[in-house]
């Protein structure tokens, strides 16, 4: 079992793990939370060694005071362990990760003075689905969130707020040791996003979204997976690579509509019917439901107004109908062998790690 402490908000979250550690006698009360397949990924990918893990944890926090313009708000010992996993126990790097995580929120204190699910701009975003998060990991062990794009209604909440919903998500499923080890996969449909909403996606917004999770949060990204992308989907691709890190450029897959590359690498015994899966269609307000709990139907009128953006305000314009579920399902007949021109969609571009 986990921490006592963190047990009861694990459990109501529905992400902690059902693995549990076995009797090792180097195993510390950090690595409670950790199958044994787990932490032995840990050790084997992450360098993770029981017999110095406080000892790494503690030159971590001893470079804090290299950093008094930051505040750091939190240093215990398993919240910069979720650093030290997410950069390899490489302790400059996840020093670097922790103080760009503090100093991130700094910079953009307008996106966290009421970062809670009750928010009302989270949690309009929260039950369309941004994020969701299917109920099986994949065969890694990693969470996997979808995005459904075309779900974003402008006129009830802004990007910034999706991206808000995201990250206080993360902050939710990263509490899972499993998870800061593992780490999550993204799959987005951009199933009728359009290019009006496609336009609101500006410089300044797309690289607030990557500095807030490339840069500056303790997860490992090991894939992004984009289907049913239109084409100006794949032009932003430019505008995103001056902000992207050279190894972020490896994890992108970009599968248009056909599924069996996606089902390649994310089965699809565990995915929904939208994605080509074996599964019934997803549910938008399940991890909405989560984390809002006896809340999710306390709806409060919310103006996209009242928020005040750090980047350029969202225009006051209607969306597509919002869909509660996505409309890509596809006919079993669409899935076909790729040919050698359809592998170059399977072509790695970019990744949050």
């Amino acid at each position: 079992t986990g921490p006592r402490s963190a047990r009861p908000v694990l459990v109501r979250l529905g992400v902690l793990s059902s693995g549990r550690l076995g009797t090792s006698k180097t195993m510390t009360h950090l690595q409670a939370g950790l199958s044994p397949e787990t932490l032995e990924k840990a050790r084997l990918e992450l360098n993770e060694n029981p017999d110095t893990l406080h000892q790494d944890i503690q030159e971590v926090r001893d470079m804090v005071i290299t950093r008094p313009d930051i505040g750091f708000l939190r240093t215990d010992d398993a919240f910069i362990l979720r650093f030290l996993r997410a950069r390899k126990f490489h302790h400059f790097e996840a020093f670097r990760l922790l103080a760009q995580y503090f100093e991130y929120r700094q910079q953009n204190l307008d996106m966290f003075k009421s970062f809670k699910a009750t928010d009302p701009g989270i949690k309009q975003a929260l039950k369309d689905g941004f994020p969701g998060g299917l109920a099986n990991l994949d065969h890694y062990g990693r969470k996997i969130l979808v995005l459904f794009a075309a779900n974003w209604d402008q006129s009830r909440y802004t990007l910034v707020d999706i991206l808000r919903a995201i990250l206080l998500s993360l902050e939710a499923m990263i509490e899972d040791p499993e998870l800061q080890v593992n780490g999550f996969v993204l799959i987005i449909d951009w199933s009728n996003f359009t290019f009006k909403q496609a336009s609101k996606l500006t410089p300044s917004m797309l690289r607030l979204a990557i500095e807030g999770l490339q840069d500056s949060f303790p997860a490992r990204f090991g894939g992004i997976h984009f289907v049913n992308q239109p084409w100006y989907i794949h032009a932003l691709y430019t505008v995103i690579r001056p902000f992207l890190k050279e190894k972020t450029r490896k994890r992108i897959f970009l599968h248009g509509n056909n599924l069996n590359s996606l089902h390649q690498l994310i089965h699809p015994e565990i995915l929904p019917s939208e994605f080509g899966g074996m599964l019934p269609p997803y549910d938008m307000g399940t991890w909405a439901r989560t984390l809002l709990d006896h809340e999710y139907d306390d709806d409060s009128e919310y103006n996209v107004d009242s928020y005040s953006m750090p980047v350029k305000e969202v225009e006051k314009e209607l969306s597509p109908k919002s869909m509660k579920r996505s409309q890509s399902v596809v006919d079993p007949t669409v899935l076909k062998r790729m040919d050698k021109n359809e592998e170059e969609n399977m072509q790695p571009l970019l990744s949050l790690d």
